[in-house]
């Protein structure tokens, strides 16, 4: 573990000798992730992307990928797109990534089940914006806006959030 991870405590997640607030899944921390159990999953999970809202931010990193109206995130278990951007209109589950409220305007994107997804394994873990402070996710970890803001701009793909 080094200085330059993101490392998931009790007590927040530890990076760059900073602890920021944040929430995990309704299903808690689990080593057996299945598709829909609302866990975030134990592990040493790379940072492979990140995606933003245009309309809404300034690129955050010349390495960011734009969020257009018709990108989604395939959650369909066992189809060819389970656990990878897909455009609409796609037929399978599916995450809207283009959202009317602002959780998925900054999208840090996880290897978690990637880039050769299990089925049923569970689909993407992001980093994203929080609802509200201790509003549960479904897997993901979430952060105040300004303190993901903070990160984003700190972190390298390949970055790793340590989850134990």
């Amino acid at each position: 573990m080094s200085v330059a991870d993101l490392v998931l405590t009790p007590t927040g997640l530890r990076f760059l000798g900073r602890r920021f607030p944040c929430v995990i899944g309704k299903g808690g921390i689990s080593a057996a992730k299945r598709e829909g159990d609302g866990a975030t999953p134990t592990g040493a999970h790379r940072l492979v992307g990140m995606l933003y809202r245009p309309d809404r931010l300034v690129q955050p990193r010349v390495w960011a990928e734009p969020i257009g109206p018709r990108d989604l995130w395939s959650d369909e278990s066992g189809d060819a797109s389970y656990n990878l951007p897909v455009r609409a209109p796609y037929g399978g589950s599916h995450e809207r990534l283009r959202r009317a409220d602002p959780l998925y305007d900054l999208v840090i994107v996880t290897d978690w089940n990637w880039p050769e997804a299990e089925a049923g394994k569970g689909s993407a873990i992001f980093l994203h914006q929080w609802r509200r402070g201790g509003y549960p996710t479904e897997g993901c970890v979430a952060f105040a806006r300004a303190d993901l803001h903070w990160i984003a701009a700190r972190i390298e793909i390949g970055t790793r959030l340590i989850v134990r």
